[in-house]
This record gives structure tokens, C-alpha cells and sequence, in this order.
């Protein structure tokens, strides 16, 4: 995106372009400089294939690159080289198979690096490693995925849909005037909570919102491994998730989750679009719908809720996105583990709106809420964490003016 910065994936609306790919963007020429050998070969094979292909592509040619450089390891602190990790290539059904063929083939074009091209068979390993461990990059709020990474060490860390452990990019500090005080961007894994000595750490590999089954699905399709944890053993959740209000018909239950997840597939069309007002209006009508049927923390009533949140932010409606937001928080409270990263976006987005709607102290709460969880699956010096402190500030200082 021309709005994300290559180097450390925040997004800005002012953003310097590489002169010579023109693809590439950064926040300045620290950023800049600080991705160029990253960016260098990347540069090169752009200009010469004349278009830019997929983040995938791009980011096995990165890891190849690396590989024909530092034989496979790419720092002291890694603890195994990336072409040790498992690819599952022979686990793809065919029409995947297809697909993984025809990135092979897009690899061989765009490769540049000046020496012998790998096999087929090594460009389908990387490229299968990938698709199995590669992490979805986060922009500094924490909302929209931006790009994706491979950190192998984070491949040791095993799956439970109920972790100890979150993983969180922090994108490091290249604004500060001292450059001694710099950081660079990198992936954290951080405690949840208490962990034993000889625990397990673990964490989730997919969005715990979804039914035990949906999750097994997507961990199978995604992972290729069957879920054994409790809370899928269980089917802990499972009702809640699924749940109808007190006293609503089973038959007009079945009839609104159907038209709410027909509804929602329209809504993601149009947030893609950027549609913002259909999104509420579809938003509008499906909430009339769901009303006295569906249960405050039935998945198709929250998925409508946060579409709502989003467009109604967009459009400067901030008291009614307040209104939407905290009913979005209170069903994420029954349903998310504590200090899970979403208490603190959703807690955060409340109070977002809360401050914009001018109601200082409401918003101070909630702001101070997100604070508390994000210090700890976000840390205090990543910038999510940094920025609440500032609106904390700024909701004390309208509180004060109201009470003077």
C-alpha cells in the first residue's frame, strides 16, 4: 500500500516513494535507509520484471536472498535455519497444489539475484513454509493486516485456542531526535498471565471468535492439524457464540443468522469498496432484525456490530459509534480470554469514540481499561500503548475544563 511504510508498517498519509522501483514507501529517509538491504535486490527485480508481484512471492525472495547470503540463518538468535521448517506441500489439496505451481513460476521470473537459480523444489519449500507459518503484519493500531513475515523462531511455538502468550509487532522508534534512542521494529511474544516453570507457551493461531468447529476447520485447512485443546475438546464458548435471546422462536433464530450472514458478506464487499454508507445501512437493517432474537454475544450480532463501529467512525457519527462500540466491548468481555489483545482494541476503539461524541469521562474509563490490558499483551513501549497514554492525558485535561 502507498500508505504503509516498507520499513517499519506504519500508516501515514505522506510517505516518501523509492525513485527508482516507485513501489516501495517510507516515512522518511531513516526508514528508508534502514530497509535498503532488505529492499536492494527487491528494488532491482521489480524494475526488471516491470510489475510487482505478490507480498508471498516477495517475501520468499527475501528469505532466498537471505538464504544464499547467510546459509539459511539470518541472526545469532535464531534458533533454527528457515529451510528446517515444515513446508507441507504434500499435504495440499490439488487445487492448491495448482496454485503453489503457478507462485513457482512467478518466483522464477521475478528472481534477479545474480547467481544460480534454486530448484523448483526449493522455491515450492519456501513458498510452502510461507503459506503454513507466515505472520500476518499489523499496522501501529493494531486494526488492519499490512503485510506478512516469517520469524521462525515463533514456528516453535505451539497452538491453543485459550494461549498464554500473545505475538505482537512492535514497530520500534526511528523518530527520536537522539539516534541512540532508536529501536528497531520486532516481533514480541508476550505473557498473557502467570506462566509455571515447565508451562507450555502457547499461542493462538487463529481468532478464538468462532465456533469450535470453525476453528478446527480453518486450523486444519490453514495448519493441518486436528485441535485438542480444551476449549475445542469442550466446545467451550460454543453457545454463547451461537446463543438466541430469552424467549426468541428457534424457527425466526435459524431465519436472522441466515440473513445476517448474508448480510455480512455484502458488508465486507462494501468496506473493501469503502461503501461506508451502505455499510450502515446494511448495518441498520440487520441490527433491526437480529433484535430480541439474537443474544448480545451471538458472533453474526458482533460482526455487525463492529461493521457499524467502523462506518459510523468514518462518517462522524461518534455519539451512536460510542453507543455501538461499548455494546461491541460488552459481548467481547463474555467471550475473549482476559488481557487478550481484541479487550484492548475494542476497549480502546470505545473510548476513541467516546472522546470524539464529548463524553471525557466515559472515554476516560474505557481508555484507561485498553491501557491496562494492552500494557500487557502489547507492552509499554510499543506504540498502540504509547499513543493510549496520550488520549488518557487528553480525556484528563477535557474533564478538568468541565469542572472548573
Amino acid at each position: 500500500s502507498s500508505q504503509v511504510c516498507h520499513s517499519c508498517f506504519r500508516q501515514q498519509a505522506q510517505l516518501h516513494r523509492c525513485a527508482q522501483c516507485r513501489f516501495a514507501h517510507y516515512c522518511d529517509r531513516t526508514c528508508q535507509t534502514a530497509c535498503w538491504e532488505e529492499h536492494r535486490q527487491e528494488c532491482q527485480a521489480i524494475r526488471r520484471l516491470g510489475e510487482v508481484p505478490a507480498d508471498r512471492i516477495r517475501l520468499a525472495a527475501r528469505v532466498m536472498w537471505r538464504m544464499h547470503k547467510d546459509t539459511g540463518v539470518a541472526s545469532d538468535s535464531q534458533l533454527l535455519p528457515v529451510e528446517e521448517l515444515q513446508d507441507h506441500v504434500a499435504d495440499l489439496p490439488q487445487e492448491q497444489l495448482q496454485r503453489l505451481h503457478a507462485d513457482v513460476r512467478t518466483f522464477q521470473e521475478f528472481w534477479s539475484c545474480g547467481r544460480s537459480r534454486p530448484s523448483r523444489e526449493d522455491i515450492a519449500h519456501v513458498l510452502g513454509i510461507i503459506k503454513t507459518n507466515g505472520f500476518t503484519l499489523s499496522d501501529q493500531r493494531g486494526l488492519q493486516a499490512v503485510g506478512v513475515g516469517l520469524f521462525p523462531n515463533l514456528c516453535l511455538v505451539n497452538h491453543d485456542c485459550w494461549p498464554n502468550c500473545s505475538v505482537v509487532l512492535n514497530h520500534g522508534n526511528q523518530s527520536a531526535t537522539n539516534p541512540a534512542l532508536h529501536s528497531q521494529r520486532r516481533v514480541e511474544l508476550r505473557a498473557l498471565g502467570k506462566v509455571c516453570q515447565g508451562e507450555e507457551l502457547t499461542v493462538s493461531y487463529v481468532d478464538f471468535l468462532d465456533t469450535s468447529a470453525e476453528r478446527q476447520r480453518k486450523l486444519s485447512e490453514l495448519f493441518f492439524f486436528h485441535c485438542t485443546c480444551q476449549r475445542c475438546s469442550q466446545h467451550l464458548k460454543d453457545d454463547a457464540m451461537t446463543a438466541a435471546a430469552d424467549g426468541a422462536d428457534a424457527a425466526e433464530v435459524q431465519e436472522v443468522t441466515a440473513f445476517s450472514q448474508e448480510c455480512l458478506e455484502k458488508i465486507d464487499r462494501c468496506l473493501t469498496g469503502r461503501d461506508y454508507q451502505e455499510v450502515l445501512a446494511l448495518c441498520s437493517a440487520c441490527l433491526q432484525k437480529q433484535r430480541g432474537l439474537l443474544a448480545d454475544t451471538h458472533l453474526c450480532h458482533l460482526r455487525v456490530l463492529s461493521a457499524a463501529v467502523e462506518a459510523l467512525s468514518y462518517l462522524r457519527c461518534f455519539p451512536e459509534a460510542a453507543a455501538y462500540a461499548l455494546r461491541l466491548l460488552q459481548g467481547y468481555r463474555k467471550l475473549y480470554p482476559p488481557n487478550h489483545a481484541q479487550l484492548g482494541v475494542a476497549a480502546m476503539r470505545a473510548g476513541v469514540a467516546h472522546l470524539q461524541a464529548g463524553m471525557p469521562e466515559a472515554a476516560h474509563e474505557l481508555i484507561c481499561q485498553a491501557y491496562r490490558t494492552l500494557l500487557v499483551s502489547h507492552g509499554p513501549n510499543h506504540s498502540t500503548t504509547r499513543d493510549l497514554e496520550a488520549m488518557r492525558r487528553q480525556a484528563e485535561l477535557e474533564l478538568k475544563v468541565l469542572k472548573q
